[in-house]
């Protein structure tokens, strides 16, 4: 019986950690599999998918530019249509499904990080409008989050995302932020700032109140002004790399048939390598 393999298609995508997170899992649970980076040109994208039997991969993870693709390329599930991206393939009866953990990881590293933040939460300020944000909304709306004000520079972007996810999404402009961020019990940064070679992300958690928790999709710096500031302060705080290593979880289940846990170990030597 061949090992059974799985990769990451993106374009470029040698800088993922997705390899060290698969390998370590399979040889935590004895696997003889491997898990590799595939880089694949945007226009070759369509055509790699149709032979990722043929190639011997089980399943694959899609990263930028081939999200929005992979949604249309494979059958795709409600979650993933909802957020209009894929990040995660399989194969199930020969054929390819889809579906986006990137919500589950945002959630499960929340919980993790702030236990019961969704008991005390009424009212949410998330910055940005993009891919990660439409994956974090979605996670918010399904947890029964009242009010989500979505906040970003380019205004009708916001006013886009808010028609798709309902009422309970109230676009907001950038200059809002400091009247929002005393009502907010939760602040989620899923823009590129404060991202290594990228401008600051100039906000003032002071504002924030006493009990709120702070999230950040960036980890590349692992600790950005925003979760520094937030510790500093004694709030909550949940990093991207755990957003990262929580979302790999149920696409190793699905290819590989056992459910992985985020573990201390992992972590550590994850961030090593970031740090390296």
């Amino acid at each position: 019986m061949t090992a059974p393999c799985a990769c990451l298609i993106g374009w470029p995508a040698a800088h993922s950690r997705s390899p060290i997170i698969h390998k370590y899992w399979l040889k935590s649970f004895g696997i003889d599999g491997d898990y590799r980076i595939e880089a694949v040109k945007p226009e070759d994208f369509a055509t790699f998918l149709a032979s990722l039997a043929e190639r011997g991969y089980v399943g694959a993870n899609a990263t930028l530019p081939h999200k929005e693709l992979a949604l249309k390329l494979a059958d795709a599930d409600a979650r993933a249509r909802a957020v209009g991206a894929a990040n995660t393939l399989w194969f199930d009866g020969g054929k390819l499904r889809a579906t986006n953990t990137d919500v589950e990881g945002f959630l499960d590293n929340l919980d993790e990080a702030s236990p019961g933040w969704d008991k005390v939460t009424d009212e949410v300020l998330v910055l940005g409008a993009g891919g990660a944000a439409r994956a974090i909304v979605f996670g918010l709306v399904e947890r029964g989050i009242g009010t989500i004000h979505l906040v970003n520079r380019t205004f009708p972007r916001a006013e886009e995302l808010a028609r798709q996810f309902g009422a309970s999404v109230k676009p907001a402009t950038w200059d809002r932020i400091a009247t929002l961020l005393p009502r907010s019990k939760l602040l989620v940064n899923t823009t590129l700032l404060g991202m290594k070679g990228q401008p600051p992300l100039e906000i003032d958690v002071g504002l924030l109140p006493a009990d709120a928790a702070v999230a950040d999709a960036v980890y590349i710096p692992l600790d950005t002004p925003l979760l520094n500031a937030a510790r500093a302060r004694g709030l909550k705080a949940a990093d991207g790399l755990g957003m990262l290593l929580h979302q790999a979880v149920r696409g190793f289940s699905l290819w590989f048939g056992k459910k992985p846990t985020v573990t201390a170990e992992l972590r550590a030597l994850v961030e090593a390598d970031l740090r390296g």
